[in-house]
């Protein structure tokens, strides 16, 4: 049995039309993927409601995974109704209200070369039990480090798309982050204007505006994000779309990260790593705890993935 520490209450996977046992292990080690990245993916949540488990933007989440998978060149063996089946099916199968769900097309086994040319595309869903993505800075506040590296530019790759070799940057870029004691990274973009996180876009708040850069600044326009700035206009809160500059987040009263493993997380201190010949600095941003915008939007957040909106039920999909 497969140890399942990091997976809980994971009990099933779906792979290519068929239901198996966690431990099953159906990949050879000459997968294209494992080599060169040649994946795609998304990042979904289920949750708990009172009329039971709902998956939150669905749809949305769909299409993104199948505008990844044409980035790469995928001739993918499903449509995206039957995606969507699969997802749902997994879900039940493992018994959980609430969870993590981990789509991933990627190129299979057949060549090695660069070009997947002799290698088929599969499918594989997974779910697990997945809380808070920090634990209790979820609530209290994270430090971030605003690291040296910058973010893979929207000149070099289609920025819509979930590229599973792309993400290496961040992981490399979020080991460094805590190396640096920090809970996680922040990218600059070519530009030297602030991107995103490695899995996360950043809110700033500046005398009751939020604001948040779009696609043209090198950052993938994430669904909560969307989400979390229709949420604030429906709620009165101003909104700006705009670049990022260092001194946005220096000077902001507040700060956030939204994305689906964080939901919506409070940044309350930045490590300033950006100059590589400078010594770093840490600073507190605003009072050095999370803002009432923060969490008044956090809280608007959890309530409509937990089904207690009735005005946003149109997000939440069925498992059943």
């Amino acid at each position: 049995m497969l140890d399942t520490t990091h997976f809980p209450k994971a009990t099933k996977f779906w792979h290519m039309g068929k239901i198996h046992p966690w431990s099953d292990l159906t990949l050879h080690p000459m997968v294209h993927a494992l080599h060169y990245g040649t994946s795609v993916f998304e990042g979904i949540r289920a949750y708990s409601t009172p009329a039971g488990p709902r998956i939150f933007r669905l749809p949305e989440h769909v299409d993104r995974f199948f505008v990844s998978a044409e980035v790469v060149k995928m001739a993918v063996p499903y449509n995206k109704e039957e995606v969507t089946a699969a997802i749902k099916q997994t879900v039940r199968e493992n018994g959980l209200e609430s969870c993590y769900i981990r789509p991933l097309f990627y190129y299979g086994y057949g060549n090695l070369g660069l070009i997947p040319k002799a290698s088929p595309v599969e499918l594989v869903i997974a779910v697990w039990e997945w809380n808070a993505y920090m634990g209790e800075a979820a609530v209290n506040g994270i430090r971030v480090y605003l690291s040296p590296w910058r973010r893979t530019h929207h000149s070099q790759v289609d920025m819509r798309a979930k590229l599973g070799g792309a993400y290496v940057q961040c992981t490399i870029n979020g080991l460094d982050a805590r190396a640096q004691g920090a809970d996680e990274a922040l990218f600059l973009n070519l530009e030297g204007r602030i991107a995103e996180g490695p899995g996360e876009n950043l809110f700033v708040v500046k005398n009751g505006t939020i604001k948040t850069n779009d696609m043209s600044e090198s950052i993938l326009e994430g669904i909560t994000r969307t989400s979390v700035l229709e949420i604030a206009r429906d709620s009165g809160i101003k909104t700006t779309v705009a670049p990022l500059a260092n001194e946005d987040l220096v000077g902001a009263d507040e700060a956030f990260f939204t994305g689906t493993a964080v939901e919506v997380i409070p940044i309350t201190r930045l490590i300033d790593g950006s100059d590589r010949n400078a010594p770093r600095r840490e600073v507190p941003i605003g009072m050095g705890k999370p803002g009432p915008v923060t969490l008044r939007l956090r809280q608007s957040y959890l309530d409509i993935v937990h089904g207690m909106n009735p005005r946003y039920e149109k997000w939440l999909t069925p498992v059943d």
